[in-house]
């Protein structure tokens, strides 16, 4: 039974706490070379990194010393010898001590408070590792949607370009248009370059939180789908101080030290030997010979060291107490900064998907009517369709933030918050293809 023991407390582990809820597949690790789903990344970094496996060896050590504080002292057995020749020859006594009343309890308490502690503490590293999960995740899907807008946009231009080279074959236009069409592609090419080459550096990102080699590959990962989600700071804050494991942490630890200075002041009682001796007589006397009960008592007479430790014992408790009234302002007030930029990033994404983006996009259709009707020129088309490539890229990068910050205040919350958005969907398709553009002319 002990052999399964570590077994059932990694499955405790696993299933116990967290920003997500994992189904109950958790326990079967996913396909390290297809991942593509946010759930596969934070089972697998659940299952292999190696923070985490440190933190939960140290949860599990100081689970182990629950059964060691309830032990008694071991019992002690004494031999002895008369080297002079006298009636007794030899002497066996066995004593066991026995601590004052209540120490075992309060030792026991106290070793129990510290492992729930070192618990809390692993639900803390797991919410950390977790947030850092998604903040790479939604840093690689953003990359994927930047190199899609990038290569979209690149296509575009190409068509611009030969727009303006068919207007400069019919004499309608100059020569100096094509050439402003490609150099905005050598710039656009430069760009989605870049853009590719910053991939490997994301990887080596996630591949070192999963405990795998930096250069291992990964696929790119689904598409963001923005989650419309409304938080009030006093719920949030509410969450926070019912579920944050740093400061469940913390309680436990101020229980502890409660216990520590029931144990301080214990010191300056005795401890209570009860033992048995047995005399080896050269003359025994008929019912044998002779056993001698024992009794015994230490002496806590150095009353000054006792004093100080339970002055000790209580200066710890106070600071302890004093430590998580600071965690628990310095949480609320990164929940506040956190919820401010959550909030920045929701109207972002609001007004870059619902009103600047579509309204670009028709500007760059209108433009490029009026540039074959020769109203305007080629540097007004090119500067819409620059428009809305930044758009387009400033949308994502909002709706990437957006999941990154939600993702801290689950960390600060110890739960989930997000809600799936039943309205228009985030990742709504934003471009229209050349074919449609070409339509939309005609």
């Amino acid at each position: 039974m002990k052999q399964r023991r570590p077994t059932f407390l990694v499955i405790l582990a696993i299933l116990s706490t967290g920003s997500l809820s994992l189904a109950s597949d958790a326990l079967q690790p996913p396909d390290a070379n297809n991942l593509t789903r946010l759930e596969d990344y934070l089972r697998y970094a659940a299952l292999n990194n190696a923070a985490l496996k440190a933190s939960f060896e140290t949860w599990k050590a100081a689970v182990e010393a629950v059964p060691q504080a309830k032990a008694l002292p071991d019992p002690k057995f004494t031999y002895g010898y008369f080297i002079k020749e006298m009636d007794t020859k030899q002497q066996f006594e066995l004593m066991q001590e026995f601590p004052w009343f209540g120490t075992i309890r309060a030792r026991t308490d106290q070793a129990a408070a510290n492992a729930n502690a070192a618990q809390k503490r692993y639900e803390a590293k797991k919410l950390e590792l977790f947030q850092q999960v998604k903040h790479a995740f939604y840093e690689y899907g953003y990359l994927a949607q930047a190199i899609q807008i990038a290569n979209e946009s690149l296509d575009l231009i190409k068509h611009f370009e030969q727009v303006a080279r068919t207007k400069y074959a019919g004499a309608t236009s100059s020569h100096p248009d094509v050439i402003r069409a490609q150099i905005e592609l050598a710039i656009l090419e430069d760009r989605l370059k870049s853009l590719k080459e910053l991939r490997p550096a994301i990887t080596a990102e996630l591949n070192g939180i999963l405990n795998r080699p930096a250069d291992a590959n990964l696929p790119w990962p689904q598409p963001l789908q923005y989650q419309q989600t409304s938080i009030d700071f006093a719920k949030l804050y509410a969450l926070i101080v019912q579920n944050n494991p740093d400061l469940k942490a913390v309680d436990y630890e101020i229980e502890a030290m409660r216990k520590s200075e029931i144990l301080a002041k214990k010191r300056s009682l005795p401890n209570i030997g009860v033992g048995v001796s047995f005399m080896d007589t050269a003359q025994a006397t008929a019912s044998g010979n002779p056993i001698l009960a024992t009794v015994s008592l230490n002496l806590p007479i150095w009353t000054e060291s006792y004093k100080a430790g339970e002055r000790q014992a209580r200066a710890m408790l106070l600071g302890t107490r004093q430590e998580k009234i600071q965690l628990e302002n310095t949480l609320g007030a990164e929940a506040r900064q956190l919820l401010y930029e959550f909030d920045d990033t929701v109207r972002k994404i609001r007004l870059y998907r619902d009103i600047v983006i579509p309204k670009t996009k028709e500007m760059v259709l209108a433009s490029e009517s009026a540039y074959q009707a020769a109203t305007i020129d080629f540097l007004s088309l090119i500067d819409a369709q620059d428009k809305l490539l930044n758009y387009e890229l400033l949308y994502e990068r909002a709706a990437a933030e957006n999941a990154q910050n939600l993702a801290k205040l689950e960390r600060l919350a110890g739960t989930s918050l997000a809600t799936v958005d039943n309205g228009p969907p985030g990742s709504q398709e934003l471009k229209e293809t050349k074919t449609q553009k070409e339509s939309a002319n005609r």
